[in-house]
């Protein structure tokens, strides 16, 4: 197979391919926690919004982005052909992983006096792979 269909194949085509869809899940949330990231740092540091209530909003906007992109591009299967109750399920695990996500920034920034940016990074890392897997579990298996 020749590189132009390789790239097709991880890029472009729908696909059930669980390496595919955790590659395209990998970029989809590294974009995700960009602009989460950055929305953070401007609500937190230029609007002088407290840092957990920045990381909800910021976290609200990049859960929003995720679906879209993840619906349309990471998985190749949908389970529920009601999209509201699709919907309402990916922000149902979204929000499970926002109490994840504030409970470690909270440990990460007043308990052990981390930067609250890395504290972000640092719930990034412990949420993407557990709601990857409840997704594509609960909402796009084939």
């Amino acid at each position: 197979m020749d590189l132009k269909k390789k790239l097709d194949r991880l890029m472009l085509e729908k696909t059930d391919n669980v390496l595919v869809q955790l590659f395209r899940y990998f970029v989809v949330s590294g974009l995700s926690l960009v602009i989460d990231f950055c929305t953070l740092f401007v609500f937190t540091d230029v609007l002088r919004v407290h840092y957990l209530a920045s990381s909800v909003l910021s976290y609200a906007l990049g859960l929003v982005i995720n679906y879209y992109i993840s619906v349309n591009w990471v998985f190749g299967t949908r389970t529920y052909s009601d999209r509201r109750k699709e919907f309402a399920i990916f922000v149902g695990i979204g929000i499970a992983g926002l109490g994840v996500n504030t409970l470690v920034m909270w440990i990460c920034a007043s308990l052990f006096s981390l930067y609250y940016l890395a504290a972000r990074v640092v719930s990034a890392a412990i949420g993407y792979s557990w709601k990857y897997a409840a997704r594509r579990l609960i909402l796009f298996r084939s």
